[in-house]
C-alpha cells in the first residue's frame, strides 16, 4: 500500500471548472479500492461544496504565512480530503482562475505557490496531520512547483505529474520568482526559467519522477512543435518517464439503462427504444419528428480548438443533405451568432441551444446518432466516450484521446467488430464533411451501423481501468 497526496486546483462534486476535476474527484476513489492511502489536497475555495462535514484539523506555518489545514471527504467515498484554508487568497467570490468578474486571479502565483508550499509540508510528514506521503500526484500548473521544490528535499517522496492541457502553463515574470522567495537554485535553463519566466507547468515536467498525459497520442503529440507549448524539448527528453493514460468516465452517470435524465433507457439488447429517446428529443427541440432522418449532434464550447469553424462551414453543405444538425454550448460570440443565423435560415433542419443544460446533454447523447468531434487538439475528450456509451457513433478528428479512443469504421475493421466510430486526418471543412457522409451513408447500412453501434456501447471505459495503470506506475517508483 503507497501513501498517495494527490494535489490538485480542482475536484468534483467540490469544486469545478473543467475536466481537471473530473479527473481529480474520480481517479482517487478507484486507486483506494486498489488499497491506496489516497489523500486529496485543494485549496479551500469560497465556492467550494461540501456535504460532509469539515473539521479544523492543524494550522502551518508557510514562509511566514500562517494556513489552516481542514479536513473533510470526497463525497460518496471514503476518501480523505484536506483544504488549505486561506481567505485573503481563496475566500472571495469567483472560481480557482477567475475573479468573481470574470478576470485572472491578479495574485494567481502567489496563490498557488502557497497552495504548493502547503503540498510539500504535508508530503513531507511536516504537520499535525500524522501521515507522510510515498507518492506525490500533481496535477497540472496550478501544482508545478510541488516536485520543484521537494527536489531539494532529503529523503523526499517520488512525484508524479500529470499534464492535461500543455496551452495552460502557469507563466509569469521572473520578478515573480524574486518576490515568492522561491529557492535560488531552481531558478536555471534545467528549472523553472523558460526564456527569463517562471514557469510553474515546467517545474512539473523537469523534476517529476514520472510524467503522465491524458492519452498515449496526446503523450507523442506533446513532443513536437504543433502541440508542445515551447517545452516539446523537455518533453522529448524526458520520453523515457512519460505515460500517456486515458481517462476514464463515470460509468454510472453516463449509463443509458440507468440515466435519470431521459425518458428512455435502453441498453445494447434493447437498443431499439433509443428511438423514443430521438423522437423525445425532435419534439423538444422543435424539428420534425423522424426515425429515418441522422441526427447530428455536437455539446462543447465554441471556441477555435473544439473545430467549430469547421463544423460552420460544412454546415451549408449538410443541410442539402437528408439530416437534422443538433448544438449544445456557448462560446466565441461570433460563431455563437454564426450557428444562430444558420438555424433561423433552416429552422427543420437546425437547433441552436447557447449555454449548457445538463439533463438536455444527457437527452442529446442518447436521442442523436451521430455526434460530431472536430477538435484541433484534444488531450482526452469525454463526450466521444459517453456517445460510444450510448451507442451515438462518434464523428473524430485523429488526434489526441480522440484518436486513442475511436475505430474508424471501414470494411474490413466492421467485419472484425472492432470499429466504433469514423475518424478523419485533417482539420479542414472539406474533411469533417467527408466524414459526414460517410456516417450518413453507414447509418442507411442498418447492420453494419447496428454492428458499430453494439461494439461501442460494450467497451470499457472505466475508471478503474486507469486507475490500474496509475497504480503501476505508483509501484514502480
Amino acid at each position: 500500500m503507497k501513501k498517495v497526496l494527490f494535489v490538485t486546483s480542482e475536484a468534483h462534486p467540490l469544486i469545478k471548472t473543467g475536466g481537471l476535476a473530473d479527473v481529480s474527484g474520480s481517479l482517487p476513489r478507484p486507486l483506494a479500492e486498489l488499497g491506496q492511502n489516497m489523500r486529496l489536497l485543494l485549496p479551500n475555495y469560497q465556492a467550494i461544496e461540501t456535504t460532509d462535514p469539515v473539521e479544523h484539523r492543524c494550522q502551518l506555518d508557510l514562509d511566514g504565512v500562517t494556513v489552516d489545514i481542514l479536513q473533510t471527504r470526497l463525497p460518496d467515498s471514503d476518501v480523505i480530503v484536506w483544504l488549505v484554508d486561506y481567505p485573503p487568497y481563496f475566500g472571495k467570490p469567483g472560481n480557482p482562475y477567475l475573479d468573481a468578474q470574470g478576470k485572472p486571479w491578479i495574485d494567481s502565483a502567489e496563490r498557488f505557490t502557497l497552495f504548493c508550499r502547503a503540498a510539500v509540508e504535508i508530503a513531507m510528514g511536516r504537520s499535525e496531520l500524522g501521515w507522510q506521503a510515498d507518492i506525490v500526484h500533481c496535477n497540472d500548473w496550478q501544482s508545478g512547483l510541488v516536485p520543484a521544490m521537494l527536489s531539494i528535499e532529503e529523503k523526499a517522496p517520488a512525484t508524479v505529474f500529470t499534464i492535461h492541457n500543455m496551452a495552460y502553463q502557469g507563466l509569469f515574470p521572473r520578478s515573480k520568482f524574486v518576490s515568492l522567495n522561491l529557492p535560488e537554485q531552481l531558478w536555471n535553463p534545467d528549472g523553472l526559467e523558460f526564456y527569463n519566466m517562471l514557469s510553474f507547468i515546467k517545474g512539473g515536467i523537469a523534476y517529476a519522477d514520472h510524467i503522465t498525459t491524458v492519452s498515449p497520442t496526446y503523450a507523442l503529440e506533446i513532443q513536437t512543435p504543433e502541440f508542445g507549448c515551447g517545452l516539446e524539448g523537455l518533453l522529448s527528453h524526458r520520453q523515457d518517464d512519460l505515460s500517456g493514460i486515458i481517462n476514464g468516465i463515470d460509468q454510472e452517470y453516463w449509463n443509458p439503462e440507468t440515466d435519470e435524465f431521459i425518458p428512455q433507457q435502453y441498453k445494447s439488447t434493447t437498443l431499439k427504444k433509443k428511438a423514443l429517446n430521438k423522437a423525445s428529443l425532435q419534439r423538444k427541440l422543435a424539428l420534425p419528428e423522424d426515425e429515418e432522418l441522422p441526427v447530428i449532434a455536437l455539446i462543447s464550447r465554441l471556441v477555435q480548438q473544439k473545430g467549430i469553424d469547421l463544423v460552420i462551414d460544412c454546415l451549408p453543405h449538410l443541410t442539402s443533405m437528408p439530416m437534422q444538425f443538433i448544438v449544445l454550448g456557448s462560446g466565441d460570440r461570433s460563431y455563437e451568432r454564426r450557428l444562430q443565423n444558420l438555424a433561423r435560415l433552416y429552422p427543420e433542419k437546425i437547433s441552436i441551444t447557447i449555454g449548457y443544460d445538463e439533463k438536455l446533454s444527457h437527452l442529446i447523447e442518447a436521442g442523436a446518432d451521430i455526434f460530431f468531434m472536430p477538435s484541433r487538439f484534444e488531450p482526452c475528450g469525454l463526450n466521444q466516450m459517453y456517445s460510444q456509451r450510448y451507442g451515438t457513433i462518434p464523428i473524430v478528428r485523429r488526434t489526441g484521446g480522440l484518436a486513442d479512443t475511436v475505430v474508424d469504421a471501414l470494411p474490413h475493421s466492421i467485419a472484425d467488430k472492432s470499429a466504433t466510430g469514423i475518424v478523419f486526418n485533417e482539420p479542414a471543412a472539406d474533411s469533417l464533411l467527408e466524414a459526414a457522409k460517410r456516417a450518413i451513408l453507414l447509418f442507411h447500412d442498418k447492420k453494419s451501423w447496428r454492428t458499430v453501434q453494439l461494439t461501442g456501447m460494450h467497451k470499457d471505459f472505466s475508471w478503474q481501468n486507469s486507475a490500474r495503470q496509475y497504480l503501476a506506475i505508483y509501484q514502480n517508483l
